[in-house]
C-alpha cells in the first residue's frame, strides 16, 4: 500500500505553536474535522483491501449498557414506547446522554485552558444548534478508513503481566509499539487506531459491588498523561483514536505533565488531544468480537466506518462504528 503521508509539521514543531502542541491552522481545507482529515479518499480506497470475508462487526455497546454510567453526571437513557392508536408504535429516549456509552468525543467537548476551543473558535459559537465544531462534521462526512486493532491486553498477557483493571493501571505509549511488533503490523498515515485493553468487557462482566467501587473512585485503566501519546498520534497521522476504556487516559491522573495547564480536571490529557490536536477520540468501544476474530485469523486491520449522530452542535455521540473484513 502507498504511504499517503500529509506534509504537516512534526509534533516537536507543534510544541512551538500557540497554543503549544496544537494543530490550529494546519488543516486549511476542512479545519473543523481536525485529525479526521488524515483519512482522505486515498485511505478509503486502500482500506477496501481489508474486506475479504464479508464479516461485519459492530463496535458500539448498547445505549444502556453502562447503567449507571462511569461518569457520575450522566445517566442511562430511559426508552419509552408511545402509541397514537392500537395499530402504531413510536418511541422516545428520556435523558439521553450522548456520551454515556460507546462514544466519540467531538471537538467542542474540551476547551484548551487559557486559549479557547479548537482552532480558536469563539466561545459564543459553542452553543446548542450552532454548527461550529459540532459532532455533525463527522456525520456530514463520516470518518472512514483502515482500522488498525492493537491488542494491548493480549500482548501484556503473553508477557506475563496481564492488566489488573481493578487497580486501573497506567499504560505507557511503548506498549502500542510492542503490540504492533508482536502483531507484525505498523500504523499507516490516516489509520483509525483501535486499542483493546479488555476494560469495558471486564467492567460490564463485574458484579454490582465492584462496578460501584471503581465508579465511585473514578478509577480506570488508560494512558499516562505525558507528551508521548499526543506525539505518537500526531506523528503517525492517526485519523481517529479509540479504546475500550472509560476515558482513553488513566484515571485518576497519573502524571503532573498537564496539571498546571489543565487544573479544572486535575491535569487530564483531554485538552491536549481534543482542544489542541483535534483528535476524534473514541471511548468505551466494543472491541471484544473484533479482537476475538483477529486472534483466530491473524488479521488486525479492517475497513472501519464511523458516523456519529447528525446533531448540529453536538458535543459527542455514539459512534455508530462498524468494522468490515
Amino acid at each position: 500500500m502507498t504511504d499517503h503521508r500529509m506534509d504537516v509539521p512534526t509534533y516537536a514543531q507543534l510544541r512551538g505553536h500557540v497554543p503549544p502542541g496544537s494543530s490550529w491552522g494546519v488543516f486549511e481545507h476542512d479545519p473543523e474535522r481536525g485529525m479526521a482529515n488524515f483519512a482522505g479518499p486515498a485511505q478509503v480506497l486502500d482500506a477496501l483491501a481489508c474486506v475479504r470475508r464479508g464479516a461485519v462487526f459492530s463496535l458500539d455497546h448498547a445505549l444502556d449498557a453502562f447503567d449507571p454510567p462511569m461518569a457520575r453526571a450522566r445517566k442511562a437513557p430511559r426508552h419509552e414506547l408511545l402509541s397514537a392508536h392500537a395499530e402504531a408504535r413510536d418511541d422516545v429516549l428520556r435523558e439521553f446522554y450522548l456520551q454515556a456509552t460507546s462514544q466519540v468525543d467531538g471537538l467542542r467537548h474540551r476547551r484548551a485552558s487559557g486559549y479557547g476551543f479548537y482552532n480558536g473558535v469563539p466561545d459564543d459559537e459553542i452553543r446548542a444548534g450552532r454548527p461550529a465544531l459540532g459532532v455533525q462534521r463527522w456525520a456530514e462526512k463520516p470518518i472512514v478508513g483502515r482500522g488498525l486493532l492493537i491488542d494491548v491486553a493480549g500482548l501484556l498477557a503473553a508477557e506475563g503481566a496481564p492488566l489488573d483493571h481493578r487497580r486501573g493501571p497506567a499504560l505507557d505509549v511503548d506498549v502500542l509499539d510492542r503490540a504492533l511488533r508482536a502483531q507484525g503490523e505498523r500504523v499507516r498515515p490516516g489509520d483509525l487506531v483501535l486499542v483493546h485493553t479488555g476494560w469495558a468487557r471486564w467492567f460490564l462482566d463485574a458484579g454490582p459491588a465492584l462496578r460501584a467501587e471503581v465508579r465511585e473512585a473514578r478509577r480506570a485503566t488508560g494512558f499516562r498523561q505525558t507528551h508521548d501519546l499526543p506525539e505518537w498520534l500526531w506523528d503517525h497521522q492517526v485519523a481517529l483514536f479509540a479504546t475500550d476504556t472509560f476515558a482513553v487516559e488513566v484515571l485518576p491522573v497519573a502524571a503532573d505533565t498537564y496539571r498546571a495547564g489543565a487544573p479544572e480536571d486535575a491535569g487530564m490529557m483531554h485538552q491536549e488531544l481534543i482542544a489542541k490536536l483535534g483528535v476524534p477520540l473514541g471511548e468505551l468501544w466494543n472491541l471484544t468480537g473484533l479482537v476475538a476474530d483477529s486472534r483466530v485469523h491473524g488479521r488486525w486491520d479492517a475497513l472501519v466506518t464511523v458516523k456519529p449522530l447528525h446533531l448540529v452542535g453536538g458535543v459527542g455521540s455514539p459512534p455508530n462504528a462498524t468494522a468490515l473484513r
